[in-house]
């Protein structure tokens, strides 16, 4: 996988994080405070930004391996893209009343991050 998919994909988890994590602080913040789903959105907010960073360190770290094609490392790309849309996707939707078939999802997406970072770490004894 190359360096610049990552970097594109921390690109856009982040700035969005940045977004929900602004919508949830200001104009969202009264219906989700109403509804009893604030600290569900933060968490949502932490981990896509949690993420966002980690797919960054993994870029750099794609970038100077002198092997930038492994596939751990690919693996964890897209298991940390596809579990943070399917964990933080699912809790904001929910967050903000989506259908109930969307629950889910949010520990299908967190099995993913998780499968994420063991690629990750097996990343580094297959280097």
């Amino acid at each position: 996988m190359h360096h610049r998919v990552a970097i594109a994909s921390a690109g856009v988890l982040g700035a969005t994080g940045v977004v929900m994590g602004s919508l949830g602080a200001h104009p969202l913040r009264p219906a989700l405070e109403a509804a009893g789903h604030r600290a569900a959105w933060e968490t949502a907010v932490s981990f896509q930004l949690v993420h966002a960073a980690a797919l960054l360190g993994l870029a750099g770290w794609l970038r100077s391996s002198v092997n930038p094609g492994g596939r751990c490392e690919a693996w964890a790309v897209r298991l940390w893209i596809a579990g943070t849309a399917l964990f933080s996707g699912s809790i904001y939707a929910l967050s903000l009343g989506g259908p109930r078939w969307l629950g889910p999802l949010t520990p299908l997406g967190g099995a993913a991050l998780i499968a994420g970072w063991v690629f990750a770490a097996a990343a580094a004894f297959a280097a």
